[in-house]
């Protein structure tokens, strides 16, 4: 599972004639009250506590949050990815004064979120595209349209971002707002993390990962613009989320410090 692999929509992509993209099958388990998502594999690609189904189950989907220490009123959010929808439906009712886009290629992905994971329909706020996430980071109609962009994306090895290069993350970087922030799910213990980290840094002012959870991810947080370092009113912010939310705040702030 090391071995960098080509992903099924990469390959399917490089032929030609061009042709809709095959995809591994979506599958679901259960465990403790906990749906999983899969792609065909053991890995997990998303999950949902189902008596909180809008809660953060992962440990690294709530770390995918910590742009929250910075920005405290998001007026535009896009999520690269689906997964199980967990961010989109925790930002869309977390914030419910922001536009949130989900990104995401494969249509029975958001076939299974709307019917196993609780994805609200869309409306004036939602709006869920079926489509490339470098198609949408390229498309000059969404450059400085994003306060926060949270990056998700994984094949079905499940091992390294499909999107990886200096020119995704350029891209991703002219999407956002000048205080605007990226939020990133890498594996800290793949060959993968230190090109993407190289990448991002060559794109972003600022980059600064949290310390890896137990199951091996590590999220970088990609500033559009150095930020000003002010612990206290980090703390006190990391203190309103937590009281907020219930989200592990000072904890990211406590790993964003150990890590600069």
């Amino acid at each position: 599972m090391l071995i960098k692999r080509k992903s099924i929509e990469q390959v399917e992509s490089s032929r030609r004639p061009a042709r809709k993209p095959k995809f591994a099958p979506v599958t679901l388990s259960e465990q403790d009250g906990v749906r999983y998502l899969h792609f065909g594999t053991e890995w997990v690609q998303g999950a949902m506590r189902l008596r909180k189904p809008d809660w953060p189950e992962l440990e690294y989907a709530q770390q995918m949050m910590a742009w929250m220490l910075y920005i405290e009123a998001p007026a535009a959010i896009a999520q690269l990815g689906l997964g199980a929808a967990t961010l989109t439906k925790f930002c869309y009712r977390q914030f419910p004064e922001a536009r949130v886009t989900a990104v995401e290629l494969n249509a029975s992905v958001v076939a299974i979120c709307a019917s196993m994971f609780k994805l609200p329909p869309e409306d004036e706020r939602l709006s869920v595209l079926e489509m490339d996430a470098m198609d949408f980071v390229d498309d000059p109609a969404n450059l400085g349209g994003f306060d926060v962009l949270q990056c998700d994306l994984y094949d079905a090895t499940a091992r390294g971002p499909v999107l990886d290069t200096p020119e995704f993350y350029q891209s991703c970087n002219a999407c956002l707002t000048e205080q605007g922030i990226m939020t990133v799910n890498l594996f800290g213990d793949h060959p993968s993390f230190a090109k993407n980290i190289k990448a991002m840094k060559f794109a972003f002012d600022d980059v600064i990962c949290l310390p890896e959870v137990h199951d091996g991810n590590v999220v970088a947080l990609c500033f559009k613009t150095r930020r000003t370092i002010d612990d206290a009113a980090l703390a006190a912010r990391a203190a309103a989320i937590v009281a907020a939310t219930k989200l592990p705040a000072k904890s990211w702030l406590k790993g964003m410090q150990a890590n600069r």
